[in-house]
């Protein structure tokens, strides 16, 4: 979609509050999304109320000149950006505060896939090199998880210097020197190169802009803060982060979405955060197809991209469950395969709810292990006014074999307290009966369930700090106890009646159990992947749950004096 040209400008404008914002970039996608002519989902409408909130309560600068050079090198794509592209565009390179900083420096786009957000990104680091942005050796790096998503935009922008008019390429013989490697514009001395998931190699970075493309391929901040850390070396940094949705859940993909949504809420300050993002706001939207170019507002502009969605919406009708990435992908509505999933991500993430103090509240205890040299798992399950609060720790064997394959923030879990790393040869279960009596000594701990096969293992130790089979405070798991529960444990989820605190390992662990055929129509749990998505502090959960009508149902008013031994 090509833009209004303004009338020429030479410089920026001076800093000064606006209720009405005369930049075309930025107030062309702005009045498409308040007037209706482009469908827009709640967070697009949020932001424009926000950008226009912004602009009229703080003195902010608008580099004109900057934009005429970026129209400049338009030509030189293949393609020409639609409006979103220039509004993202200006308000990340070209708004400054009042000291000469950029108002907006870190940008978060979060579209459906076949919006072109790579020729994007491509654009964005072209400039960044150019003596448009007028900033040396401000280095860009484009990173992602694998080499080929991470060398996609680069090689937009190398077969722009390649791929030209012999009399252009001669032209940007001057200015640019490239190779399959890295483009590097000769008059700032900037250079561009894409990296992929290796951070220990990338300390002693001095770049300007970093790039981050689909960021939902990310469990953790491991990378990312390699690459961050060495912001701030050169003016004005710049963070641009670009992504469809996908299957990691409880990672950097959903931090960066919470962060945006409470940015456009105004329940926190931006802090230079500009969140972008487009979705379908209900999945039923999906089956209206004027409702898709919310999660994708270039499709109005592609008609071959528009044909080839409709060819996958018909797939999706004939095959739900086979095609639920259509939903995920094209229109940023995460959908797990309901038909193996344990519980939707919505009812996951609904179990981040504060725990109120259960002091004294009677509960029950649940233990779960595969082999004590990887993951053991113990959690406590209350029953209070018909919600399940649940308190959740694991230990992890230092040597356990599959440590290397897991691509989870155990570090993090470790720091807050929910893991512990055991640097022995497996992890001993006087660690987890020493957790379970110190739990006893705040909570009245009513009944500890395990796996009828496992209990072996752990029966002198629990018997040491009070449970035995044969007290009757102790109950022994078989799989007919698993497939009884299903139902309970579905009913909890669905109607959001459990409530976990902020456990994103709990959480994590949810996601990693599905649901496996057993006879008779009934189900089990499973493991989604059985080496590197570990489930064990899910089924500790599961057990307890088999034992939660030994909980009596007090309400709050009623506490029980624990016991300690």
């Amino acid at each position: 979609m090509r833009m209004t040209k303004r009338k020429a400008s030479s410089d920026r404008s001076s800093p000064k509050k606006r209720k009405r914002i005369n930049c075309p970039e930025i107030n062309t996608w702005l009045r498409m999304v308040e007037t209706g002519k482009v469908p827009a989902c709640e967070e697009q409408h949020l932001l424009a109320a926000y950008v226009r909130d912004v602009f009229a309560t703080e003195k902010l600068a608008i580099d004109f000149e900057r934009i005429e050079r970026a129209r400049g090198y338009q030509r030189y794509f293949p393609f020409e950006l639609f409006a979103w592209e220039w509004f993202c565009f200006a308000m990340l390179f070209c708004v400054f505060r009042e000291d000469g900083r950029p108002r907006w420096n870190q940008e978060f786009v979060y579209i459906g896939r076949g919006a072109g957000k790579n020729g994007f990104d491509a654009f964005c680091s072209f400039f960044a090199l150019t003596k448009a942005n007028g900033i040396r050796e401000y280095d860009v790096d484009i990173c992602a998880n694998s080499e080929d998503q991470a060398k996609t935009s680069f090689e937009d922008v190398r077969s722009i210097l390649e791929n030209t008019s012999p009399k252009e390429r001669e032209r940007f013989k001057k200015s640019f020197k490239w190779n399959k490697e890295h483009v590097t514009c000769t008059t700032t001395n900037s250079k561009l190169r894409y990296r992929t998931d290796n951070p220990k190699s990338k300390d002693g970075l001095r770049s300007g802009m970093v790039i981050f493309d689909e960021v939902h391929q990310y469990r953790d901040w491991r990378n990312i803060n390699v690459f961050t850390t060495g912001l701030g070396k050169k003016p004005h940094p710049r963070r641009l982060y670009t992504t469809t949705d996908g299957d990691v859940r409880d990672g950097v993909l959903d931090a960066l979405l919470d962060k945006a949504r409470k940015i456009l809420r105004r329940e926190i300050p931006d802090n230079g955060f500009l969140p972008f993002i487009c979705r379908l706001d209900d999945p039923e939207e999906v089956h209206d197809e004027a409702m898709w170019p919310k999660a994708n507002p270039s499709l109005p502009y592609r008609p071959d991209l528009l044909e080839e969605i409709r060819a996958e919406y018909q797939d999706f009708l004939l095959d739900p469950v086979s095609a639920a990435d259509f939903l995920t992908k094209r229109f940023n509505c995460p959908q797990g395969n309901p038909d193996l999933e344990v519980a939707s991500w919505d009812d996951i993430v609904a179990t981040n709810r504060e725990l109120p103090d259960l002091s004294g509240l009677p509960c029950v205890v649940g233990i779960d292990f595969a082999r004590t040299t990887d993951f053991v798992s113990a959690v406590l399950l209350f029953r209070v006014d018909g919600t399940y609060y649940a308190i959740h720790h694991s230990w992890l064997c230092a040597n356990s074999k599959d440590r290397g394959r897991i691509k989870a923030p155990l570090e993090e879990w470790a720091a807050a307290g929910l893991l512990t790393v055991v640097d022995d040869v497996e992890v001993h279960p006087d660690l987890v009966t020493a957790w379970i009596y110190e739990q006893s000594c705040r909570y009245a701990v009513q009944k500890v369930a395990i796996d009828n096969y496992r209990h072996g293992f752990f029966m002198r130790e629990l018997d040491g700090v009070g449970y035995s089979a044969k007290s009757g405070n102790v109950k022994l798991i078989r799989p007919s106890d698993l497939m009884l529960v299903h139902t309970k444990v579905n009913s909890v989820f669905v109607n959001h009646d459990f409530a976990w605190g902020d456990d994103p390992m709990l959480r994590w662990y949810a996601n990693n159990t599905c649901l496996t055929a057993a006879p008779n129509n009934n189900y089990t749990f499973g493991k989604i992947e059985p080496k590197s998505r570990k489930t064990d502090g899910f089924m500790a959960l599961v057990a307890a749950m088999c034992v939660e009508a030994d909980i009596p149902d007090y309400g709050q008013a009623v506490y029980y004096e624990p016991v300690c031994l």
